[in-house]
Order: structure tokens, then sequence, then C-alpha cells
């Protein structure tokens, strides 16, 4: 599972996804039983509220989750979920421009926010005597939003998308594989949205759907640290019980059909190496086979002694990086997605054939016990020491109670340890095969200018 993040207050997912690399399965949730320490109420208005003591650091985190994202946009509109969340930024009917992030700072804090296809995150760090601050603040923006300088920030915007993804291949060859992998579902355009789209965009258009999306019965609060979660809980009632609705957001109800056939893009950029990318349309967390695909990816691309880096980095030495990745905390169900850098002079075509030589040999034959066992014990490392921050625990609160209850946090290690070699060696059989794939090639057309391409792994803020 891939979460790219980057962005001005943003994680935009180009490969839902994620820069801060969040990734809820790779990366996975907690310690069996962390959700059994979860205090929960729902608030008259909707408003769900998830609160977590946690005394290691005399810390808090203060996250508030609204559930939009570019999945919710329509056509000509894309990338308003994304401008909506630099405009919050941008003032309230209280508070000037910046305002917001000064007060977080002057109490000693910090402060960012993240876009991506299915959600939207705002949240802050801060010492445990001041949550009162970021509580308050929250509240006027989901209440009181009333941006300035609406030209300025969508300029920032514009200008986000011409150095992330026009000046960036390996990030316009991604764009333009998940276009042609998805053609009826949103998840065909970016986070960022369409340039021509973006730039059309207006503050009517802005305040609109933040009175829709941005209310308390479409939002969900998940604070953790070092406090007493009553007296927390306390303080949330009070701040955003008296937060009225705005209109019901309306359902969800685009179907990506099955693909019943490979679909291929190239694409012509500037770029200092040739790239490629394959993606496969996989099941999310509601399938079992979500599980199996977690380990599939682990055994494929995770450290050098994985299938494919030993094969094609090591070995054949055709390729400086490759890497496979999944997100099973998709809303919808995603892509498994395999992409690779070539080396100056080796062809894309000569290195998929290598991998497909790997991604046959999985479905062909069960992973031996050792090496099966040696990726559920990674997946596993990693999902508990993403415990050790707050900022990781209500992430996973949050993410795993969107996608329906936040104790299926505490079922990823026992449903990691669960996956056997036949369920691993089944949805290779079922999911990797040419006629469920959409691949893209990237062709340089000349060298970068120095300081342009690369992933874009991204920053917050």
């Amino acid at each position: 599972m891939r979460i790219i993040i980057f962005g001005n207050h943003c994680r935009l997912v180009l490969g839902t996804v994620l820069g801060i690399l969040i990734c809820i399965a790779a990366s996975g949730p907690a310690r069996a039983g962390m959700a059994d320490a979860v205090k929960a109420q729902t608030l008259p208005n909707g408003l769900r509220v998830l609160v977590l003591e946690n005394h290691k650091a005399p810390l808090a985190t203060f996250n508030v989750f609204y559930r939009v994202g570019s999945r919710n946009e329509q056509f000509g509109k894309t990338g308003l979920s994304h401008l909506c969340e630099h405009l919050m930024f941008k003032g309230t009917k209280k508070l000037g421009p910046e305002e917001f992030s000064q007060i977080i700072q002057q109490n000693g804090g910090e402060d960012n926010a993240f876009t991506e296809s299915d959600f939207t995150d705002y949240f802050e760090t801060i010492n445990k005597d001041h949550l009162d601050v970021p509580i308050t603040l929250e509240a006027d923006r989901m209440a009181n939003f009333e941006p300035k300088e609406f030209d300025k920030e969508k300029h920032v915007v514009l200008e986000e998308r011409r150095m992330r993804t026009e000046d960036n291949p390996e990030d316009a060859l991604d764009e333009m594989v998940r276009s042609q992998a998805y053609v009826a579902h949103p998840y065909h355009w970016p986070v960022i949205g369409w340039f021509h789209d973006v730039d059309g965009l207006t503050l009517a258009d802005a305040m609109a759907y933040h009175k829709i999306y941005y209310s308390p019965q479409n939002a969900l609060i998940v604070a953790v640290g070092d406090f007493d979660s009553d007296q927390v809980l306390k303080l949330i009632s009070e701040a955003f019980a008296g937060i009225k609705n705005g209109p019901k957001p309306p359902p969800l109800t685009d179907l990506e059909p099955p693909q019943t056939g490979t679909r291929r893009v190239e694409l012509q950029h500037a770029a200092n190496l040739p790239a490629f990318e394959e993606a496969y349309h996989v099941p999310n967390i509601s399938s079992p086979d979500s599980f199996p695909l977690e380990v599939a990816s682990e055994i494929l691309s995770d450290g050098q002694s994985s299938r494919l880096y030993k094969k094609l980095v090591v070995e054949k030495q055709m390729v400086v990086d490759i890497g496979a990745g999944y997100d099973m905390t998709s809303f919808d169900p995603g892509l498994f997605v395999v992409s690779a850098q070539m080396r100056p002079g080796v062809t894309a075509a000569n290195t998929q054939v290598e991998i497909e030589k790997e991604l046959a040999a999985m479905r062909d034959a069960p992973v031996g016990a050792e090496e099966l066992q040696k990726a559920k014990n990674l997946e596993q490392a990693q999902f508990v020491y993403g415990q050790d921050s707050v900022m990781r625990e209500a992430e996973m609160l949050g993410v795993y109670e969107m996608l329906g209850d936040y104790h299926l946090v505490d079922k990823y290690l026992d449903g990691i340890d669960k996956v056997t070699a036949a369920d691993v060696q089944r949805v290779m059989k079922t999911y990797m095969v040419a006629s469920n794939m959409t691949e893209g090639v990237l062709v340089p057309t000349g060298v970068l200018p120095h300081g342009n391409g690369g992933l874009s792994g991204g920053e917050l803020r």
C-alpha cells in the first residue's frame, strides 16, 4: 500500500496513497487491543468522536477528518477537495489568512493537513496542556469558513500541479496510467485535479462544496495523547455540538466495470531515465484477498532481499529503483502498482519481461514457508512500530472508522498472520494477469533541467 503525501497543505495520492509515506496497511495498525482503550461518542449533530489516552509523552494530537476527497468530485470540477483544503488555512469570519497556524505555533504546536482520493485530514500536534486551542480553532473553521485571497491560493495550487506533475515525469506517468485504469470511477482523475478544471474553479464553488462536505455529519474527530479522555470529550462537545449541518452529501454510486484486456499508454516527456508502471485492479479491505495482497507486495518489493529488487537491481542490474505498492484501505477497490526506473540503455520491454517472469513464478508455485513468514513478520513489525507515534495512532483509528469501524485496527495483525502460501498464489493468479493490467511507459525526450524529476516523495504543507 502506498499513500503519498505532498503539496502545500496536502497529501495527494497519486498512487492511492502517502512524501511522508503513510502506509496504513503496509505499515499497518496497532498492538492488539488498541481499540479497546478508545472512548467513542456521537454528538447530536452526527459528529463522531474517538479519544484515546497515550501517556508516553506530554503531547496530544487532534485530527478532524472529513469524508471528502477527489472521489466526491464531478467532471469539470476536479481538484476542488484539494483547493478547499488550502482555503481552510486562508481565514474564517473571525481569523485572517494563516492566523490559524500562527496561533498554533504561538502555543508551541504544529499543524498541517492533507487531501486524498477518499478523505481530507486536518491535524495539530501540541502540548497536552494546550489541546483546547486546536479544538476551538477547528470548530471555528468548520462553522465559519470564509477564505480570503482566493485567486492567490488557486495560483499556488496551479503552480503546485506544474511542479509536482507537469515537471515530474514519474508522477505524470502515474497520473496517465490511473486515468486509463479507471474509466468510470472518479479515481480516474488525480487528487490535485486537472489543470484546466482547477483554473476554472471559483470561490462560489468552494463555498458550496464546504457547505455540503464540511459539516458535523460528514466529519470525524480523533484525539490521541497524554490527557484525560473524559475531559477532552467534554471540550470537544462544548466546541462542536452547536454546529449545524449543511445538506447531506450525495451518495457515490459510480462503479468501475471489470477490465477485460490490457490497456497501454505511452508518455513522451523530458526525463533522466526511462520508466514504466503496471497497475492491476484489486479489492480493498472489504475482501479477504486484501491481506494476501499485502503479503504479496512485501514478497515482491520490500527490501533488498525481495524478489523484484534482488532480480532486477542486484542480479540483472536493469533498474535503479523498483517497487510494488497496494492500498488496502482505499474506500473503493484500488490498484496494485508495480513501477521501475530503468538504467540507461535498458528498455521498458526487456524489463517488463523480467518482471513478468517473477509474477508468473508466484502464480505458478506457492512461495516457500520461510519467505512467507519473513514477509509476514516484516508487515507485522512495521504495523506495530507505527504505534510509537500519537499521530500514527490517530491516523489509523480515523481511517478504519471511516471504513466502517475503528475496531478493525485490531484485526490487522491476525489478518496477516492467517495468510497462507496458497492465499498468495491465489491472488496472484486472480489479479496479476494481463487482461487486468494497465501499463504505461515513459519515453525520455531529453534531459530534465537540474532539480526536476525523480519521485516527488512529498512533504506536508
